[in-house]
């Protein structure tokens, strides 16, 4: 996973595409942004029979940051596919993509990426606005983008502080949090994002926010943010054949190796609203998604509820 960087250049993140040539009897493989110094083969066999684990079925070397090598192969069957992956060496990356890219348009370069302290008093000769917040939290929310809520995280004690990091950011989340709640449920966060062994917070700390965003004047923003049910994002197949689920609750997921969480609204059958927060940590975390999926259910259809 990528870290939070002051100049993060495409996550950091690498896509490689799969598309098959039947006549030729190979799939051809595309590497996209191209990286200066990596090197990979331009064609895997084709195999036959169904697609399934195709992933697997490239018995993919992925960990030399100087050649992605497969000594499998890909089915024809699959069509095209796309692998976006995380870069073995991110150090690196920046430089490697300024120069790939660079070449690929014809033109070339004499010296080399430096990494240091910009000088003070600099003007910059490009700049670049963000979207605005609503489309980012979208794309946070929605893909579960750690990489860009830990940026988001950041920027609170930027824009406070002058500069941004994480001691100052958990100082600004904090004095947000006591000014509204008060000293109870206090959450305590790490980086910002769901990569945290260390961020703790209850289910009622996060009962009592998501009853404070509805009522608040973004709840609009924030609620179109979070996946919808058996309908996209990181939801998408929760529910898929199970009507009362689909399109019953924007929730948030969040998950680890041994940690389920769910946290959102749903959306009853009768009109009524009702926040929904479920988390588990255990060895078998992984177990209590069915168990979700029957509370929204539940929820939605919002029978003998109080």
């Amino acid at each position: 996973n990528a870290a939070a960087d002051a100049l993060l250049i495409n996550f950091r993140s690498l896509v490689l595409t799969w598309v098959p040539d039947p006549a030729a009897g190979v799939a051809r493989v595309q590497l996209d942004p191209p990286l200066a110094g990596v090197q990979f083969s331009p064609t895997v066999p084709l195999l036959a029979g169904e697609c399934g684990d195709w992933r697997t079925q490239l018995k993919a070397q992925l960990t030399d940051p100087n050649r992605l090598s497969f000594a499998g192969g890909y089915p024809a069957s699959c069509g095209e596919r796309s692998w976006p992956l995380a870069y073995a060496e991110p150090a690196s990356y920046n430089a490697r993509a300024l120069e790939g890219l660079w070449k690929e348009m014809g033109g070339r370069l004499g010296g080399q990426v430096r990494d240091g302290q910009v000088p003070a008093g600099l003007q910059p000769i490009f700049s670049l606005g963000s979207p605005p917040l609503a489309e980012v939290i979208r794309d946070i929310n929605k893909y579960s983008n750690n990489v860009m809520a830990q940026q988001l995280f950041l920027t609170l004690s930027l824009q406070q502080k002058g500069l941004g990091t994480p001691a100052g950011s958990r100082e600004v989340l904090g004095q947000w949090w006591r000014r509204r709640f008060g000293e109870a449920d206090l959450p305590s966060l790490d980086n910002g994002s769901g990569l945290s062994r260390e961020t703790r917070v209850s289910a009622q700390a996060l009962t009592r926010l998501l009853q404070a965003a509805w009522a608040g004047g973004t709840m609009p923003e924030l609620l179109s943010s979070l996946p919808l049910s058996g309908v996209d994002g990181t939801l998408r197949r929760l529910g898929k054949d199970n009507a009362a689920v689909q399109g019953a609750a924007h929730l948030k997921t969040g998950s680890l190796r041994d940690v389920t969480a769910v946290a959102g609204v749903v959306h009853g059958a009768s009109g009524r609203r009702y926040t929904l927060v479920a988390m588990a940590n255990h060895p078998n975390a992984n177990a209590l998604r069915p168990v979700i999926e029957a509370l929204i259910a539940w929820t939605a259809r919002d029978q003998n509820l109080p």
